[in-house]
């Protein structure tokens, strides 16, 4: 427990030992709200590497609004298939796991549910040398790189596919079609510039300046992705056309060509979507830790707590005290593998053994931190589920 007044998940957990990490159900059935809301009609493909927790998975699914999932690794795509989460997946990222790709070639189930990314004939060359030349069909979603390019030598975006203009895709098109063993089944683009970039987080300048290049990536990505699905339409029907993410739902979705849209950082709620103008989605997941040490009337120090998020070495991806109000980090100690101290007025009350509520910086991540998120309802845990962790499962 916490010393003072005792929050609703001080409450539901007073008789589990942090660090744990919960799921407030409520902000999380809200959020997925929300974002079907944003979507205004287009369907949503659940993107699994920001949730990393089948019941959470499950429960988003059978919503209005949320259709197949988009799993990060071939590996766990096969998992979700043979436990019937879905039969509507497509993999993000390319995969190089012979031992997957083997799998997938021997089960009708999974190669009718599964597309498998790709951006280059090197990919096809991979998936032969692993099956072999006369292998099953494999369907294959191509990637369109979305980042943006205003100059020569200036790309503004995640460094992903070398697939960048629409006779580009629609080349790539014609050389599966030429390949024995593959189906075009769709088309993906993420525009990380949008989706992952929060346009309040510098100063005024910063943000006006990303808000200004936000704008223009939209319209420029726009046009170019509706000239590449046509220019591929005209080379090979395709099911589906992906794109976006959490934070670009709403320019995504206004376009035509676009038929559904990734999302599920926003179902979470982590602090990187602090920092967006568009939404706020409500924190969702948060995790406990305990207070081991007072070194000084103005500290309490938390056992563990490094859980630091991937992507650039900054601040923004520290874990952030949540809970008690008012609690912050010393800037040359910040989270650390075994100890974590925090100052604030807030510190000052705390005693030894009580509890701080920390929110991660990225939504599936703190899943790889814990075995299991304690599902809570108002101020008891309805019930404790496994994450990917807690279900032995470690996709890389």
């Amino acid at each position: 427990m916490t010393s003072g007044t005792a929050t609703p998940f001080d409450l539901a957990t007073k008789d589990l030992d942090p660090p744990l990490a919960i799921v407030d159900l409520a902000a999380f059935d809200a959020n997925a709200a929300a974002l079907a809301r944003r979507a205004a009609g287009k369907p949503i493909r659940v993107v699994s590497k920001s949730v990393r927790c089948r019941y959470l998975l499950e429960r988003v699914l059978a919503m209005p609004g949320f259709e197949g999932l988009m799993c990060y690794s071939l590996a766990e795509a096969l998992w979700h298939v043979e436990l019937g989460t879905t039969d509507d997946i497509v993999v993000a990222y390319p995969t190089a796991d012979h031992g997957a790709l083997r799998r997938l070639a021997a089960s009708d189930k999974a190669r009718a549910a599964i597309s498998i990314m790709i951006d280059s004939p090197a990919h096809l060359d991979l998936v032969d040398s692993a099956l072999g030349h006369d292998h099953p069909e494999i369907r294959v979603c191509l990637e369109l790189d979305a980042s943006w390019r205003p100059l020569p030598g200036l790309h503004v975006g995640t460094r992903r596919s070398p697939v960048f203009t629409p006779k580009q895709a629609a080349e790539l098109a014609r050389i599966v079609l030429s390949r024995k063993g593959f189906q075009v089944s769709g088309m993906m683009a993420y525009e990380g510039q949008i989706a992952g970039l929060g346009d309040t987080a510098g100063n005024a300048v910063k943000n006006a300046i990303v808000h200004w290049m936000q704008i223009r990536s939209a319209a420029e990505l726009a046009k170019r992705r509706a000239a590449a699905v046509k220019a591929v339409r005209a080379v090979t029907d395709i099911e589906f056309v992906n794109g976006g993410g959490t934070g670009s739902i709403e320019t995504t979705g206004a376009e035509a060509a676009v038929t559904e849209i990734a999302a599920g950082s926003g179902l979470i709620g982590p602090t990187l979507f602090d920092f967006y103008s568009r939404f706020k989605p409500q924190p969702a997941a948060l995790f406990a830790l305990p207070v081991v040490r007072r070194p000084s009337k103005n500290i309490a120090t938390l056992f563990s707590g490094g859980y630091i998020g991937s992507g650039p070495n900054e601040i923004s991806r520290r874990p952030s005290p949540y809970l008690p109000a008012g609690l912050g980090m010393l800037p040359l100690e910040g989270a650390g593998e075994v100890q974590t101290p925090v100052v604030g007025k807030a510190a000052r009350s705390l005693k030894l053994g009580d509890r701080v509520w920390l929110r991660h910086s990225k939504a599936g991540e703190l899943a790889e931190r814990f075995t299991a998120y304690h599902i809570v309802v108002g101020d008891r845990v309805e019930r404790t589920v496994p994450t990917y962790r807690g279900e032995g499962k470690n996709f890389g």
